[in-house]
């Protein structure tokens, strides 16, 4: 039998495996796993959205230009993006608990070298660094879960485990806020030193080495150059598309490549006796269904969550401290509905909680396309917990549809496919989202403008007043009178609501979308086979 085929049927055919025996002691409890594991995730889901907000101050003390702290984000998530899979291959080939703790040592270090640098190349190259640390961390802690825990209990650990990640990805930006605020922005990188020392002290101590009986024994260098190429070209095309424009040919030029390389990918695959992503894994509906509604859900999720930190901020004028305790019925709802989640899809299977979960969050959606200038907390917490509690039951049944539809030998390619789609959605929401806000301020600015009898713009005044406008900001000049400036504020805030609500309406079609699509979902075929049947 060959080994294509041997890949073949293990993605199609439950190993038979003995349930795993009971943890004795610290190494390899289960629970105590997953406590240790969460606390590396938290660093690197945190370091998604607390670093926007020490952007400011970074660009100020070490006098950086607008370019140079982008990259400090663009970076980071390239990094992290491109790396994903390849990293869980990594963690299947050598051990996802080798992976995991070099993972942790590596981000923490980094994170700690960001905090002591003194010019922004430094700081861009170390958040790249952290990037790909980052994306080593990620796969294996699901890799680890997936081996340690019993088939019955595993949603209620991914629940968690998406609980911490939600958590921390919403939380960002009230932590960065107090940070940055009350001590320095170096403390939003220095916090993950101790973090990283207590995970990788609790890591040497309590996981365990599990590893599938016919892990994968090399390496397809080929398909990892591909893939990265192709990754790079597909999320560099949708971090540059508002900057260039989206029928620039630089834009084109980048999506074209990303094709082009995934098509040549894909039929490396087939030709490699140890393929990178067997594509038997895609022949399971549930689990290429999974990806796609991680996707879809992420688009959803971080397309929408990038205009709501701005409407607080730009258009109700709160600090980025309270804009974040304004999100707190998000992140609290996450909290509370991950393990409820996780226990529902293990009573009930993923479908029905994945469809009522999108189901959820596009109602949130549209409701919050009805937000207004003057919208009360009240009002927007409505639609914030609505929208955290869709989105907790897809993070959990998403991810376990993915990674139980998987072989065990391949559960570390199918966490980094897990983190890949949904870096791939934030991505493409925000591009997308982006410009659709960016259209409606184009189309209404001007007309807003006069008729509100302002003073006329010239063509490239426009211009820079409609950048401002995308992201809440009246561009109100220091020697405007009054009167004038309260009109232009107002012109500015109604336009950027409008842009924001017909954003938020693309959000929620594309959620309904993936309602549709979670109908295609189904418990992992492989999950209950997998639990157990490694060995150190």
């Amino acid at each position: 039998m060959t080994s294509q085929t041997t890949v073949d049927k293990a993605s199609r055919e439950p190993q038979e495996t003995a349930a795993p025996a009971p943890a004795k002691g610290l190494r390899g409890h289960p629970w105590l796993t997953l406590f240790s594991v969460a606390i590396g995730v938290m660093m690197v889901a945190l370091d998604g959205t607390i670093v926007a907000i020490a952007n400011p101050a970074i660009q100020h003390d070490l006098n950086a230009s607008l370019a140079d702290v982008q990259w400090i984000t663009n970076g980071y998530m390239l990094a992290l993006a491109v790396s994903l899979i390849t990293a869980g291959k990594l963690g299947d080939r050598f051990g996802h608990r080798q992976t995991f703790l070099i993972g942790v040592v590596g981000f923490a270090a980094a994170s700690g070298a960001i905090g002591l640098s003194d010019s922004v190349a430094l700081v861009i190259v170390f958040r790249v660094l952290q990037g790909l640390f980052g994306a080593l961390l990620m796969p294996a802690a699901l890799g680890l879960l997936r081996a340690t825990f019993p088939a019955e209990k595993l949603n209620m650990a991914i629940g968690i485990w998406g609980m911490v990640i939600g958590a921390s990805t919403a939380g960002g930006p009230i932590l960065g806020g107090v940070l940055v605020e009350h001590v320095s922005w170096q403390s939003v990188f220095f916090i993950n030193v101790p973090v990283g020392v207590i995970a990788l002290l609790l890591g040497l101590v309590i996981l365990k080495d599990h590893r599938a009986e016919n892990a994968p024994r090399s390496f397809d260098i080929g398909g990892i150059v591909l893939l990265s190429q192709a990754m790079f070209c597909l999320i560099w095309a949708l971090i540059k598309g508002s900057e260039w424009g989206w029928g620039d040919y630089r834009t084109l030029g980048f999506l074209g490549a990303a094709v082009a390389l995934f098509v040549v990918f894909a039929l490396s695959q087939k030709n490699v006796r140890e393929p990178l992503i067997p594509l038997a894994m895609f022949r399971s509906i549930p689990l290429s269904a999974g990806a796609v509604l991680m996707v879809l859900m992420a688009f959803a999720f971080m397309g929408g969550l990038f205009f709501v930190t701005f409407y607080l901020q730009n258009v109700h004028g709160l600090s980025p401290v309270d804009s974040g305790l304004h999100l707190l019925p998000l992140t609290g709802m996450m909290i509370v509905a991950s393990p409820l989640a996780g226990a529902m899809i293990t009573k009930f299977g993923p479908r029905v909680p994945l469809v009522g979960g999108m189901v959820c969050t596009a109602v949130a959606m549209f409701g919050m396309s009805q937000l207004e200038i003057g919208t009360g907390t009240l009002t927007m917490s409505i639609w914030f917990g609505l929208l955290g509690l869709g989105l907790a039951p897809v993070m959990v049944g998403a991810t376990e549809v993915i990674v139980g539809n998987a072989p065990m030998e391949l559960s570390g390619v199918a966490g980094g496919l897990q983190q890949a789609a949904m870096q791939v959605g934030g991505s493409l929401g925000t591009a997308v989202l982006g410009a659709v806000m960016a259209s409606q301020v184009d189309s209404k600015l001007a007309d807003n403008w006069r008729a509100a009898q302002l003073p006329p713009l010239s063509p490239q005044q426009l211009d820079q007043a409609s950048s401002a406008v995308e992201v809440g900001i009246p561009p109100v000049g220091g020697n405007v009178p009054p009167e004038i400036a309260g009109k232009i504020v107002g012109v500015a805030h109604d336009t950027f609501v409008s842009g924001m609500s017909t954003a938020f309406m693309v959000a929620g079609v594309v959620a309904v979308v993936a309602a549709l699509v979670a109908t295609l979902t189904k418990r992992g075929a492989n999950a209950e086979a997998g639990m157990g049947g490694g060995h150190i």
